[in-house]
């Protein structure tokens, strides 16, 4: 369910939002009392059209709009299933109508699956001996481009391959996401999904301005400025961006391999085809990323000795490296 909300085009997590603003969903209760219960209790037919109404006009506001597709009573509430756009979600109302929940957490379900595959125990911090070794490693780092964490492991990552270049052909930006209609889509909305695609196709066709380009963007500098100061051919970069055998071509290609690995959250790294994480080596910073690349080596060269900043990177858009934020999370 949490995945299906993020790839919605419409950025249902709006919906999550709210409801977590409000604290609960309250609804005026429609006369209709239960002999087995001591509560009023709102009939099916009139829950649905309520609760939508509500989604309609307090949540999406006029930037959707969602349909009914059924109720049905399930495990003591109301499963209400909405429909906005081509994504059918899911969504749970107590039977008086009081409480609205966005989402809902098989709890037998999941329980089986952490006994299957030992998930209630803590996952061992891994150690550069764990890392999966090649003769040149690869760190594919998974984000969006207005997601702040995203923005931190781009600046992260620019910070590495400015001080160290012999690295940089190590690394790989990839962005997460999916394509509806011949259309990307993108956590955040249509704006991020744009940028996202153009920060693709830049990597692609124009890799000699790809750290450039990004290196400007993260500091919250306006694309366009972005693409004079990073001498972007705009005529190509256009042409792959319109051309849905290029522009969209490479962007399946970033979303088949975030299904590959199951990414779920922005930044999320995967080191010679394994997921990892910043953190066991010290996290969102320079130093750390850097030490965790190092190590997908089978030889690490001499550049690895090179010791960068050990400060946390800023989140989100930041004219500075580190604003001594210890903020560090993930959308998901």
């Amino acid at each position: 369910m949490i995945k299906k909300i993020l790839k919605n085009p419409v950025s249902v997590a709006v919906i999550i939002a709210g409801v977590l603003l409000a604290g609960a969903v309250v609804f005026a209760s429609i006369k209709f009392t239960s002999k087995k219960q001591d509560i009023t209790i709102i009939p099916p037919d009139k829950i649905g059209p309520k609760i939508v109404d509500f989604i309609n006009q307090k949540l999406l506001r006029g930037r959707a709009t969602a349909s009914l597709v059924g109720v049905k009573k399930e495990s003591g509430v109301y499963k209400i299933t909405i429909k906005i756009q081509n994504n059918e979600i899911d969504t749970y109302a107590t039977l008086d109508g009081k409480f609205l929940y966005p989402d809902a957490i098989d709890v037998e379900k999941v329980m089986a699956q952490a006994d299957e595959n030992n998930e209630n125990t803590p996952p061992t911090k891994k150690t550069c001996e764990d890392i999966k070794k090649a003769d040149k490693p690869l760190m594919e780092a998974f984000v969006v481009s207005q997601c702040p964490f995203g923005l931190q492991m781009e600046r992260i990552l620019a910070e590495i391959q400015k001080n160290i270049p012999a690295l940089a052909s190590q690394i790989k930006v990839r962005y997460m996401g999916s394509i509806v209609n011949n259309k990307v889509q993108s956590m955040h909305g249509e704006k991020e999904a744009e940028e996202n695609l153009r920060q693709i196709c830049i990597r692609e066709e124009q890799p000699d301005k790809f750290w450039s380009y990004v290196s400007c963007y993260i500091k919250g500098t306006k694309s366009e400025e972005c693409l004079k100061q990073s001498k972007v051919n705009t005529k190509k970069l256009e042409a792959c961006i319109s051309d849905n055998n290029r522009g969209l071509k490479y962007a399946k290609e970033d979303f088949d391999l975030d299904k590959k690995y199951k990414v779920s959250g922005s930044p999320t790294l995967i080191l010679n085809g394994e997921k990892v994480s910043e953190f066991d080596f010290g996290g969102r910073t320079a130093e750390a990323v850097k030490k965790l690349l190092c190590c997908g080596y089978k030889n690490q060269p001499k550049e690895c000795s090179k010791k960068l900043t050990t400060d946390p990177a800023a989140v989100g858009f930041s004219k500075t490296y580190s604003t001594a934020s210890k903020n560090q999370g993930s959308h998901k």
